[in-house]
């Protein structure tokens, strides 16, 4: 039994999993004040909540793209379970031959999240993580990830286009009945929800076109992904829990 934790800018994704069996998954927020024993304060809790024995863990692999926290997060798996996490990152094995300008600069989320569609879905694919910035990433048919993009996540987006106008509000992300809408909160849903489908639409058909080649698959996770989805025209599928199967694979790559 291991504990996989998906550190992100917003929501920190805890889960418990035995084998490929996810026991748990809990999302807490992100907070960059929150000290060692606070998180392993959380962390006990969250697995007395679901009755986990903590004496049966094993270890615990940890991804992290708040720099500032990772050390934080580390102690407060080690206080709960009495060991060190695995911290993805530099001279890791993940079994991805990364193709980019500078390796070195791929977020770990990134890398987990093409570890684990590498080893579900056939190639060449995307992979779309919808937080608070929305990531696209490619790999080719040889299993080369070849690189990708990087936008402004849904939340982010409508967040700030209220809090830089004088009378838009701050609006509920759920999609409206119809896409040319008459009143303004519905036209903001509108924009939103249905805008950023149609990009993903987007980035799909000119990734084909730049590739020479449909991709085989196309994979989202995230916590908004389940929103948009639905409202895309080209197939995506959803991955809620991709990126705790992408670091249990890396847990089992590095096993001790």
């Amino acid at each position: 039994m291991i504990f996989a934790i998906d550190a992100g800018n917003t929501h920190i994704l805890l889960g418990c999993l035995e084998g490929e069996s996810l026991l748990f998954t809990a999302r807490v927020h992100t907070d960059r004040a929150k000290t060692a024993d606070e998180y392993a304060l959380i962390f006990r809790n969250l697995c007395d909540l679901h009755q986990i024995d903590r004496g049966q863990v094993e270890g615990a692999v940890l991804s992290c793209v708040v720099s500032e926290l990772t050390s934080s997060l580390c102690r407060a798996v080690e206080i709960v379970i009495h060991h060190k996490p695995l911290v993805v990152g530099a001279g890791i094995k993940t079994g991805l031959n990364i193709k980019i300008d500078d390796p070195g600069q791929l977020g770990a989320d990134l890398v987990v999240g093409a570890v684990a569609a590498t080893e579900k879905y056939p190639k060449p694919m995307i992979v779309f993580d919808m937080g608070t910035a929305s990531t696209m990433s490619v790999i080719d048919r040889q299993g080369r990830f070849l690189g990708g993009a990087i936008l402004a996540g849904l939340r982010l987006s409508v967040d700030s286009l209220s809090a830089g106008t004088s009378q838009l509000p701050r609006i509920q992300l759920s999609a409206p009945p119809k896409v040319v809408c008459s009143n303004t909160v519905e036209c903001m849903q509108s924009g939103a929800l249905y805008g950023h489908a149609a990009m993903l639409d987007g980035l799909i058909d000119r990734v084909e076109a730049e590739l020479g080649e449909p991709m085989a698959s196309v994979i989202a996770t995230g916590g908004l992904a389940a929103t948009v989805l639905p409202l895309c025209r080209r197939g995506i599928s959803l991955e809620e829990d991709l990126m705790l199967d992408g670091l249990r694979i890396i847990y089992e790559k590095n096993r001790p």
